[in-house]
């Protein structure tokens, strides 16, 4: 069986960045961001699609998905880019005090983001490479982030589907609180190692030749031999926005305005956002 089906929320940066703030420390839930590459396996892994089922929230995290699916089946999708959410949350939301989790990321990736959000309770575990091959190691990394308890956010930057498979056994097992976000290379974005695009290129959604350009070694597989089987999907695949994802007191018609309660502030001028 494959799946056919991607069930998506269909938000923008500005109506996702209010639901995360308002999410709490009371329960779990996970955000997932679903590029090109996540789309193709959730179409061939059963695994990944059960990873996918359980998120709180999906989020479609690829302009260049967004423009073909545009073209090919004339259906209007908006992006919300997983590392702008991210920027936006630290920018925003989450205050000196809040307790937040990263996981993955290097100890001095951790303290720059301390120093620069003024983050006091930020928590940092670094587990080893390749933990969906090590059962011990991601043992250990998932209790370690359950000793913490209840947690504002918990980034988990330790690339897909490692992520997803951290954020799914936390929300099976119950113990941790708070909301996780599966944000990728965001912090290496948002500490200076990786560079993003020219605005030029993200608004056109060719990100991925930027980052192709940049780390050929790296990304030529990504790119060239597995992102191209997109093409031969777009017939098969649906991408279908969830009933629920309804924002209680945001109009799809009109944004918030800039004066009213309900608005968030939104910023990514302290860091960039995730490609395709």
């Amino acid at each position: 069986m494959t799946g056919n089906v991607l069930h998506i929320d269909d938000y923008n940066l500005e109506e996702a960045l209010k639901l995360v703030s308002m999410f709490g420390t009371e329960r779990f839930g996970y955000v997932v961001t679903p590029n090109v590459d996540h789309v193709i396996r959730h179409y061939h892994d059963a695994h990944f699609r059960a990873l996918y089922a359980q998120a709180t929230y999906v989020l479609l995290d690829s302009r260049f998905l967004a423009h073909t699916v545009g073209l090919v089946k004339r259906q209007v999708l908006r992006v919300c880019l997983g590392s702008d959410l991210t920027t936006a949350v630290l920018n925003a939301v989450i205050k000196p005090m809040d307790v937040a989790v990263l996981v993955g990321g290097s100890p001095e990736q951790a303290q720059f983001l301390r120093e620069r959000y003024s983050l006091k309770a930020l928590h940092h575990i670094d587990p080893p490479m390749n933990l969906i091959r090590n059962p011990a190691a991601l043992e250990a990394c998932i209790e370690e982030i359950e000793s913490i308890g209840h947690f504002r956010f918990c980034f988990l930057a330790v690339g897909s589907p490692q992520q997803e498979i951290i954020a799914q056994k936390l929300k099976e097992r119950g113990r941790a609180k708070g909301l996780a976000l599966c944000i990728g290379a965001a912090i290496n974005f948002l500490t200076g190692i990786e560079r993003r695009a020219p605005a030029w290129m993200q608004q056109a959604g060719l990100e991925w030749l930027w980052r192709l350009s940049k780390d050929p070694r790296r990304m030529w597989k990504r790119y060239l031999i597995r992102g191209p089987k997109i093409f031969l999907l777009l017939g098969r695949i649906e991408l279908r926005v969830r009933q629920s994802a309804v924002l209680p007191g945001v109009s799809r018609e009109a944004p918030i305005a800039a004066n009213s309660p309900a608005a968030v502030p939104i910023s990514t001028a302290a860091g960039p956002g995730r490609t395709v």
